[in-house]
């Protein structure tokens, strides 16, 4: 029990450490986003709207995840436990494809400027958007189908103990192939995807001459950022869909794997602070207006003061 206590701290402090960095820098990313949409909206616009957006909600579920971490047990409706599952994991789904579309949106770009140039719109953004969310959900369904196939009795006493974590042998019959399947849709193709596109990304501009040394040497260390928290957020998660399948149980340390996800919604604000000029210039007045107010409230309170006495 104490060990269980410790584990669920650990999941805790994550969830607490990614909604408190998250939800701020992602509720300002999402106001510069939708400015500059409404603006002049560009594909890269249009994907870093749609993955922020995705962060988003995955945030506002988030206290939930909590909660259940405090309780150590699932205290919400049954339904309620399959619905936020459901949006939970789309969320993580749904942001790899979109990280995936914007590697290729960035290699497109130096490989092939002037056809991209006049071939890219929006609206082919949007509609690759919509696409992901759809496939996502489409597959995040098998938790409906997971939590339904069973007598309630029995459903309710697993909900009990934690929501979507234990499962009977017919659940497992259906939910381990499609976990499979997760892995190789969601996180091998995508990150084949993203290795060639950042890969080729960094090669061509390295050899580019007319680049300038600041601008080149951010845009590769954004590339090499994005392919690391790639990576490192979605790999240890994705790998307990193979572990899950060869051993036919969920390993016990999948939830501590799902953590890495969890954070990267704390880690894509930083993806959107490079690749947005506006939203870098959004950030430096909002920090100018701090910074302004926090130097006139001494004097204020100085001539305060001195007015009293």
């Amino acid at each position: 029990m104490h060990w269980k206590r410790e584990m669920s701290d650990l999941v805790l402090a994550v969830y607490s450490i990614t909604l408190i960095m998250g939800l701020p820098a992602n509720l300002l990313a999402f106001y510069t986003f939708v400015q500059k949409v409404r603006r002049n909206a560009k594909p890269i616009d249009v994907l870093l709207l749609s993955l922020n957006i995705s962060d988003l909600v995955f945030l506002f579920f988030l206290p939930f995840r909590m909660k259940e971490a405090v309780d150590m047990k699932w205290n919400f409706s049954y339904f309620f436990c399959a619905m936020s599952t459901f949006i939970f994991f789309t969320a993580i789904y749904n942001n790899t494809f979109l990280l995936t579309a914007i590697s290729v949106e960035r290699y497109l770009g130096v490989a092939f400027p002037i056809w991209y140039k006049i071939k890219r719109h929006p609206c082919n953004a949007v509609m690759a958007s919509v696409i992901f969310l759809v496939l996502s959900m489409g597959h995040c369904s098998i938790i409906f189908i997971v939590q339904y196939r069973i007598p309630t009795n029995t459903t309710t006493q697993l909900v009990q103990n934690a929501c979507y974590a234990e499962f009977s042998n017919e659940q497992l019959k259906v939910l381990m192939p499609v976990r499979l399947e997760l892995f190789v849709l969601f996180f091998c193709i995508p990150f084949i995807i993203c290795c060639f596109c950042y890969i080729n990304f960094i090669l061509i501009l390295s050899r580019l001459p007319n680049v300038n040394p600041k601008k080149r040497f951010r845009a590769i260390g954004l590339a090499l950022a994005t392919l690391l928290i790639f990576t490192i957020c979605f790999m240890p998660y994705s790998v307990s869909h193979v572990v899950g399948y060869i051993e036919w149980h969920s390993p016990h340390w999948r939830e501590y794997a799902l953590l890495t996800s969890t954070f990267n919604a704390s880690l894509d604000p930083f993806i959107f602070y490079f690749s947005s000029s506006a939203l870098r210039e959004t950030l430096k007045l909002c920090t100018r207006g701090l910074l302004k107010r926090l130097s006139c409230y001494p004097k204020a309170l100085y001539s305060h003061n001195s007015t009293d006495q």
